[in-house]
This record gives structure tokens, C-alpha cells and sequence, in this order.
């Protein structure tokens, strides 16, 4: 026992490792000797702790392995080291990716806090006013062209100090209740980017998915450190709200920095104005809206002045921004992503990522989407969503065996106007190039429509009431309303001969059902979890908030005023239609065995920020095609290309409004594709595929680097 004893302390001397020295590794044998002391200090260790008897006796055979094992690193890693490595390229803020972004930051090139600064100085050049206000922001505007500037973000997450320094004035306060903003567990974007640089120095490892990426969330959503007003003027106690919506505080979790809230139109409804944010416009031509009530959120990635944003869409307020600002926008399944925390959530609202591209909306939705309790409706995702990333469908390249409807109901000429001519051109482009991809083109032909058959056999029966209100000549009722003939018996000969249908019924005039007091109800619900003192129901936002005035822009405080006259709540009628047309739409596409559908987003470009908009013509509305979405099917909006020329509206003198044109303007055009709900992985595909073989997104050039950018 003594002599092994002996043995263990001189092989101990023999292989100890000072804490001081310094191992200088050129070749095979010293690292083998390194590996060798270190194997033995530990073996020592051990067989001391536990004092056993077989611990020394397994280290030759453990240092043979070892030995042989770092020889197989040692020579991958010298040839790997023979072939001429490409050195990162530097790094630039103007259309960096999440994957840029995180690339950047792992190799030393860029911090989080860095990031920030470069957009804080894209936000300082091109955030400001875009219109003259000779009255006053609540006055007329007028355009200014190339005014290279957008005012797409409202209000900035920057301490009172900081935003000095930075010179934004007091309107972008990140409170304008809490002047003094000191609270310690409230930091503002740069603090959590400083954090973020220093967890990734402690541990070698980003914080989350989203690490370091930089984010606008609309001013419909509640942010906890942020004022949140959507888009009005009111006299809130605290203009914070109480908490994050559910998913904001999973974007923070996975490391997103929020930056900023964006611009919207007031209330979300219509309108590229708010009474407190002002006047927004589109980066590629500042005499024009943005789009819809999102825009802020679009117009702030378009000009990248984030990395991505966060909007809303009950209509087309996802889609037709990102359309307009060439952008890759998502108005996912209505109930995969919760609505807590949303200012007037509505049945067919749905929460979704702007960015620049697919695969980055996806990173966003992998983040957002599932479950939550606080919202009742994302119980139906449970069991519906992908066992993959949603990132994981973003890489698609070709699209073999896919099969995509065209929806020409969409994109018939002779049924609109000059305006939509050359964005229905540019649609028939996107189709082609999906053929090149390799999918199965079910199209009907032009001035064809793809769902005509199903819906003239489905609607009358699975509308049944709506139907007959919709067609009162073949369904006539008296004074009182109550029936003059047999409905019931119509509606099964329609069933039985779709012949007897009515002859203009089209997947462009379906009926979709509004829901009676839900304005005033879900507005009055959020406040009332608020639980602001000064601003508790719809009434204290019409008495107690200014408004801007200005009849190019629609009125805002009317539309309070009608919602909070509603006393009764019925969402029935809009229930029962969503779930009659979805059923008929999903049998429509089974009965093609389709995977997804193609569509234009708008055919009408966006009009100039004070003139009359298109008029709405055979179900085309100016603002885009929204009927599908609004019955549940996911959509995603990718670029498409630009325009060469636009016909625009302008008065006629007799109250009533006329086509001029063509003039000369290249505006963005996105192309829609739809498919069922719960099923965006099919949407991150094709938009995926479609993306990487046409790279039709390009940045508004008046928005480009500013001094000092890298």
C-alpha cells in the first residue's frame, strides 16, 4: 500500500499543472502532454475524494482514448486551417436580417447597444414630420414631395436624459404622464441592450431567438415601459399601461430590444393620421399613404429604422402596408396569436410580424405564436401548431408536388379600372414564376373564377338567412319583414340546380357579417383591465382627448361617438357567417386539392395623402382584397415588383371624382398567398421559394445611409 501510495504522488508531481503557467501549444505533442497533466491532476483529485481503488487504475486506457481523440480535432483542424478562409463581411445596417444581425454580434463586429445607435441615427435622419402643418399638428396638412422623411414612429424607448442627448424633443417622451421616467425595473432600449452585451460576455450565448433585433410594436398593443393610446390625444392618468400584452413580454423574453411604438392610423381604423403621432407617409413616395392603419409599422421597417415591427390586421392593415412599402408582411390565423393586451381586440383582429423578409417574419411567429390563457380564442390553436419552427418551412427553394389556386375573381380587367391594370400585370408575373418553381397552376383562365362552381352549390344553403337578405327580389319579404314565399323551398332548388342561383353571386360579393356593439364592448373591457382613473370607457375618450380636423382624413371622434351609442352586443351574426363561408372555402379547395391560393394584394396603388381615394368597384375595394383573411385563412404579402405608372383620383367639379393619368411612379406591389387556417407553414413555403428566385424587394432610395453609417 505504501509503495502505491509513493507511486501516485511522484506520478502527481510529475504531472502537475501550475496555476500560473503558461502552455505555449505549436504542435501535436504539446497538447498531448497538456491533455495528459490535465487528465491526471483530475484523476488524482478524484481518487483522493472518494478514495477508491480502481479510479487510478482506469487512466492509462482513459489517456489513450483521449490522446487519440484530440489527434482527429488536431488534424480537422489543420486542414480546415490550410483552406483560405472568407472573412465576415461588414457589417450594415440597411436590410440586415435577423440572421445578420446575430451573425454580427457573435463575431465580435456589433453589440445589441451598437445596433440601437445605428438605428437611433436612421430614426434622428428620417423620422420627422413628412407634411407641412402650417395650423398645427390637429389642422390641414398639405404634402411636401421627397419630403425624405415618414414620422413612423411615435414614441421611442430612450430614458428622458438619453432622448436629449439624442435631441428627439418631448412629443417621442416614452411617457408624457411620468416626466421624471427614473424607475429603476423599467430600463429603456438602450439599458436592455447593455444587459444583453453583458449576459453574452458572462456566457458566451445569445439571450434568445431573438437576440439583439430591434423591434416597433404598433400603439394598439400595450408595452409596460411605453405609452399606449392608440394613435389619440387622451388625457390618461398614466398613459402606460399596467403590463405588456402577452406577446410583447414573449418578444422580451426571447431577446428583442422594443425600441419603439409605432404610428398608426388613430383607434386602427382608416386613415394614415393620428391625433397625437401626427402625419405618416410612405417612404417611396412621401406625397402618398403608407397604407393602412399599420403603416407606422411598415413605413419604420421599409426606411429601416428597425429590424421588424408588430401589426394588426382586422381588414387589410398588415398586408396593404407591407404591400405598398415592399415588405414581407403577416396576417397569421386569427386565433395563433393572443390579442391580451390589444386596444379594442375584435373577433377578426389578428397580431402579426413586418419585416423584410420571409424568413425573418417566420423567427417572429416562432416567438409569438400558441396558447395563451388571457385570451380565450388561442385555445383553438392547441394541437394545430407544427412540430418545427416555423423558420424551418422559410427555406424552401423549389415547389414540386405544390399545388396553388389562381384566384382570377381578383384580377379580371374588363370588372375595374385603368388604376388596377398594371398591378394585375405584375400578378400574372408572380404566377408564371411560381410554374418556374415547379407548383401546380390551377387557374381558371383569364376573366375565369377558381371557386364559381362550389360557391353557386355551397352559399345559398350555408348562408341560409344571410343568403336571402342578400337576394330579397328571388326572396321577397313584406312591410314586417317576415316571408311572402316559401325561402326554405328556394333554397333546395338552388341545392339541387346551382343553375337557379343568382347569376352575379361571386367570391367577390359574399356577405361578411359586422358584429353589433363590439366598437364600444371590447373598447370599454380593455379599459376597464386598464384601470386607468381619468380615462375609463368610451366616454372619457370623446370628453376627455383632442382631435385632429382635417376632412381629407376621416373623423375620428365621430366614429367614437357612433360606437358608444350601441347598447346591445351580438356577435352571432358574424360567428355564424365565418363559419359558413370557411367551410365552404376549405370544401372549394379540397374539391381542387389545392395547397394554396395566389392572389393580388391590391390591384389600386396607393392615392396621394389628400385625394379621393378609388372608388370601391364589382367587390374591389381600394385598400386591397381582405374577404378571405377576415374568414380565417392566414395570408402572407410578399414583394412583387414596382410599378412604371399610376392613375390617380382628383376631383371633377361636380362632386364626384375622375381618372388622370398614366404618371410616371415606381411604387411597390405585393402578391398574396392563402392558405388554410393553421397551416403558415404551407404560407412560409411558397412566400419562401417565390422570394429567394425573384428578390424583388428593394429599399426606398431617398432613406439611405446616413453619416457615419458603416
Amino acid at each position: 500500500m505504501d509503495s502505491l501510495k509513493r507511486s501516485r504522488r511522484k506520478q502527481a508531481v510529475r504531472h502537475r499543472v501550475p496555476h500560473h503557467t503558461h502552455w505555449d501549444i505549436k504542435t501535436e505533442v504539446d497538447a498531448i502532454r497538456f491533455l495528459d497533466a490535465m487528465l491526471m491532476q483530475n484523476f488524482i483529485r478524484l481518487d483522493r475524494r472518494i478514495g477508491g481503488r480502481h479510479v487510478f487504475r482506469d487512466f492509462s486506457r482513459t489517456r489513450r482514448l483521449c490522446n487519440i481523440a484530440l489527434l482527429v480535432v488536431l488534424s480537422i483542424a489543420s486542414l480546415t486551417a490550410s483552406v483560405p478562409q472568407k472573412a465576415p463581411s461588414r457589417f450594415h445596417p440597411q436590410e440586415a436580417t435577423i440572421d445578420d444581425i446575430q451573425q454580427a454580434i457573435r463575431t465580435g463586429q456589433l453589440t445589441p447597444a451598437g445596433l440601437v445607435e445605428l438605428y437611433l441615427k436612421r430614426i434622428k435622419a428620417y423620422n420627422g414630420t413628412c407634411v407641412n402643418e402650417p395650423m398645427g399638428i390637429l389642422e390641414q396638412i398639405t404634402t411636401i414631395p421627397r419630403a425624405r422623411q415618414i414620422n413612423a414612429l411615435s414614441t421611442l424607448n430612450l430614458r428622458p436624459s438619453v432622448r436629449k442627448q439624442w435631441g428627439f424633443d418631448e412629443r417621442k417622451a416614452r411617457s408624457m404622464t411620468d416626466t421624471v421616467d427614473a424607475t429603476p425595473n423599467m430600463p429603456d432600449a438602450l439599458e436592455v441592450a447593455a444587459a444583453q452585451d453583458r449576459q453574452l460576455k458572462q456566457t458566451g450565448r445569445l439571450v434568445g431567438p431573438l437576440h439583439g433585433v430591434v423591434m416597433a410594436i404598433k400603439d394598439q398593443y400595450d408595452t409596460f415601459d411605453m405609452r399606449t393610446t392608440s394613435g389619440a390625444d387622451a388625457q390618461y392618468a398614466n398613459d402606460r399601461p399596467p403590463d405588456d400584452a402577452t406577446f410583447v413580454k414573449r418578444l422580451r423574453e426571447a431577446g428583442a430590444i422594443i425600441l419603439a411604438k409605432a404610428n398608426l392610423a388613430e383607434y386602427a381604423v382608416d386613415g394614415a393620421r393620428s391625433s397625437f403621432g401626427g402625419t405618416f407617409c410612405n417612404p417611396y413616395d412621401t406625397e402618398r399613404e403608407p397604407g393602412m392603419s399599420s403603416a407606422g409599422s411598415a413605413a419604420s421597417v421599409a426606411a429601416n429604422l428597425v429590424t421588424c415591427a408588430i401589426g394588426e390586421e382586422t381588414v387589410v392593415s398588415i398586408r396593404w402596408p407591407a404591400a405598398v412599402n415592399s415588405l414581407v408582411g403577416l396576417a397569421p390565423t386569427q386565433e395563433l396569436v393572443s390579442r391580451d393586451g390589444m386596444m379594442g381586440a375584435g373577433l377578426n383582429m389578428r397580431t402579426g410580424p413586418i419585416c423584410r423578409t420571409v424568413k425573418d417574419a417566420a423567427k417572429v411567429l416562432d416567438v409569438i405564436a400558441g396558447y395563451d390563457p388571457k385570451d380565450e380564442m388561442t385555445a383553438l390553436s392547441v394541437g394545430r401548431t407544427p412540430a418545427q419552427p416555423y423558420a424551418s418551412f422559410a427555406a424552401t427553394q423549389r415547389l414540386n408536388n405544390v399545388r396553388i389556386g389562381v384566384i382570377r375573381e381578383y384580377m379580371d380587367k374588363k370588372l375595374f379600372s385603368k388604376a388596377d391594370e398594371e398591378s394585375i400585370d405584375l400578378i400574372e408575373r408572380a404566377i408564371n414564376e411560381l410554374r418556374k418553381l415547379g407548383a401546380t397552376i390551377v387557374d381558371p383562365g383569364p376573366n375565369g373564377a377558381l371557386f364559381q362552381s362550389c360557391i353557386t352549390r355551397y352559399a345559398p344553403e350555408l348562408l341560409n338567412a344571410a343568403f336571402t337578405r342578400q337576394y330579397r327580389d328571388l326572396f321577397p319579404v313584406d312591410a314586417s319583414g317576415q316571408p311572402i314565399s316559401d325561402h326554405i323551398a328556394a333554397l333546395l332548388e338552388m341545392r339541387s340546380d346551382p343553375a337557379r342561383a343568382p347569376k352575379n353571386l361571386s367570391l367577390r360579393n359574399l356577405p361578411a357579417a359586422g358584429v353589433q356593439g363590439e366598437g364600444k364592448y371590447m373598447i370599454n373591457r380593455y379599459l376597464r383591465e386598464r384601470g386607468d382613473v381619468n380615462i375609463k370607457n368610451n366616454a372619457d375618450l370623446i370628453t376627455k382627448a383632442k382631435f385632429y380636423n382635417d376632412p381629407n382624413f376621416p373623423d375620428r371622434k365621430q366614429a367614437r361617438e357612433n360606437a358608444d351609442r350601441a347598447t346591445v352586443l351580438d356577435t352571432s351574426a358574424r360567428i355564424q357567417t365565418r363559419v359558413a363561408l370557411q367551410t365552404m372555402l376549405l370544401q372549394c379547395m379540397r374539391e381542387q386539392r389545392l395547397d394554396a391560393l395566389v392572389a393580388p394584394m391590391s390591384t389600386v396603388p396607393p392615392r396621394r395623402l389628400t385625394a379621393p381615394r378609388e372608388p370601391t368597384i364589382n367587390g374591389r375595394s381600394p385598400i386591397g382584397w381582405s374577404f378571405l383573411g377576415q374568414q380565417g385563412f392566414p395570408a402572407i404579402t410578399v414583394p412583387a415588383g414596382f410599378t412604371s405608372e399610376v392613375w390617380d383620383r382628383v376631383p371633377d367639379g361636380n362632386a364626384g371624382t375622375r381618372l388622370v393619368g398614366p404618371i410616371q411612379a415606381r411604387l411597390p406591389v405585393g402578391v398574396d398567398f392563402i392558405a388554410r387556417p393553421f397551416d403558415e407553414p404551407m404560407l412560409f413555403r411558397v412566400a419562401s421559394a417565390y422570394e429567394a428566385a425573384t428578390r424583388h424587394r428593394t429599399p426606398p432610395p431617398d432613406f439611405g445611409p446616413v453619416p457615419g453609417e458603416p
